[in-house]
């Protein structure tokens, strides 16, 4: 049975362009777009019609940095795949890409099939999987090329986190290699972790035991040093490079320098570096725990450089890195030792809203608010344009957006299953009303219609963004 839909008297905003249109969805895909109140739009029939006149209509987000159900520092992220995927549906994202780890001394499949077996049945919007690699060797190396194949085309390296994810300058080198041959992407979380727990050691020594610490001991220097490395490996190995959660001004300078030099380098950050900082991981009685996460918040003033890099597409993607621990029980383990506070904050539901809140305080645009969130992830990740656009044959993966409704977040009304939001109390401007997924409604007029199974594993190409 095929079934239409009808979208009509919104602005479609993309990447691209802006324009009133109504467009026809059939059979989860969109069918036709045409300019409102002309015949070829009326033209338009369909069983379902959704009125979004005085509402923005833009492709769903592509969130290409979440950590659901992680194991880390002898706990798990607090969200499953079904909570964590109708959370983002809440939000406005309707494809995940998700981190499947491999472990010291395992597989890269058994690693993969483990995160396969987490998600299968239990999303409600379409999923995909990086491979995280944590021990590099001649087994591994010929792994990546069977994943690429089959659809899992980046790998997340680790300088940080010594003894746990880490990567010596030689596996980095060797993986980058290898990517550089089957069109992987390496991903790396740039920061220099041996020096770090150097840092930590000393304070913890002093008695600095404070959530604040964790931004003192995580420098901005140690940052763009490993940033700065990980730019020349990969030049080395003549691979791509996206540099994951970039949170200070001399990172973004070190790429935007590599980019200036023709090189293929990639940056993502995240809302927590653009709307928080180190005044939230000093607040008393420990609270700033809940916003301790890898990179470090940083002082307000690195805000501006990233706000900057995004205009100037030095920075291209904007992720959430949403790996949430609930503050007590899970954040509380660090208690007198901020080395072992889980890193990571809440923010899957957050992204949109927070990035249209940055097109109402005049930061970006709002086709820049779609490039950032929608489109470039769906083509660093090759999935565009069967995701991040709205456009004949792409997946109908719709959001009805309310660009003038008021919100205050909070933990008291956030669908992600974590008890505190890292934005309590802010208020923002714009909220989503209606979500497709492959054009079958998530989100309902703000009420959840969707179900754990409804999203796909997505297999993706490569990256479709080189120069």
């Amino acid at each position: 049975m095929s079934s239409r839909t009808v979208i009509r008297g919104g602005l479609v905003i993309t990447a691209s362009d802006e324009m009133h249109a109504d467009v026809l969805i059939e059979d989860g895909r969109i069918a036709a777009l045409a300019a409102s109140g002309t015949p070829a739009a009326e033209a338009f029939t369909a069983e379902r019609a959704i009125d979004a006149t005085g509402k923005y209509v833009i492709p769903g987000g592509v969130d290409a940095h979440t950590h659901m159900e992680l194991p880390f520092g002898g706990t798990f992220a607090s969200d499953t795949f079904e909570t964590g995927t109708r959370a983002a549906a809440w939000g406005g994202t309707t494809t995940i890409v998700d981190f499947a780890v491999q472990s010291v001394g395992h597989t890269l499949r058994e690693g993969l099939d483990a995160w396969h077996a987490k998600a299968e049945g239990n999303c409600a919007i379409d999923y995909a999987f990086h491979m995280i690699v944590s021990d590099v060797n001649d087994e591994t190396l010929k792994e990546m090329d069977l994943l690429v194949e089959e659809g899992v085309t980046s790998f997340k390296q680790f300088m940080a986190y010594p003894g746990v994810f880490y990567s010596d300058d030689g596996q980095i080198l060797r993986a980058m290699q290898r990517s550089a041959d089957n069109g992987g992407l390496i991903m790396m979380h740039a920061e220099n972790g041996i020096a770090i727990d150097v840092l930590v050691e000393q304070a913890l020594a002093r008695g600095e035991t404070d959530p604040r610490y964790h931004g003192e001991v995580r420098k901005a220097l140690l940052e763009a040093e490993a940033t700065h490395r990980a730019i020349r490996l990969a030049q080395v190995a003549g691979a791509p490079l996206y540099v994951v959660h970039v949170s200070a001004m001399e990172a973004v300078a070190e790429l935007a320098r590599a980019r200036d030099e023709g090189l293929n380098v990639f940056g993502e950050t995240c809302p927590q570096y653009l709307f928080l900082s180190t005044d939230n991981l000093a607040e008393p009685d420990f609270e700033g725990a809940k916003y301790v996460c890898s990179t470090p918040l940083r002082p307000r003033e690195h805000q501006a450089k990233l706000w900057q890099g995004l205009r100037t597409n030095d920075l291209q993607v904007v992720s959430t890195d949403h790996c949430p621990f609930c503050f007590v029980g899970q954040k509380e383990l660090g208690r007198g030792d901020f080395s072992k506070i889980p890193n990571g904050l809440p923010g899957v539901e957050n992204r949109m809203d927070l990035l249209h809140q940055a097109v109402v305080d005049g930061h970006i645009s709002r086709r820049r608010w779609i490039e950032i969130a929608c489109a470039t992830p769906a083509r660093m990740f090759g999935m565009y344009p069967k995701k991040g656009t709205i456009a004949p044959g792409a997946d109908a993966d719709v959001v009805i957006y309310d660009p003038h409704a008021e919100q205050v977040m909070s933990a008291q009304t956030h669908h992600m299953n974590v008890d505190y939001s890292a934005y309590e109390g802010r208020r923002t401007t714009g909220r989503v009303e209606t979500v497709l997924s492959r054009g079958e409604p998530v989100i309902t007029e703000r009420e959840y219609t969707g179900h754990a199974g409804h999203g796909a594993y997505t297999p993706r190409s490569t990256c479709q963004y080189l120069t």
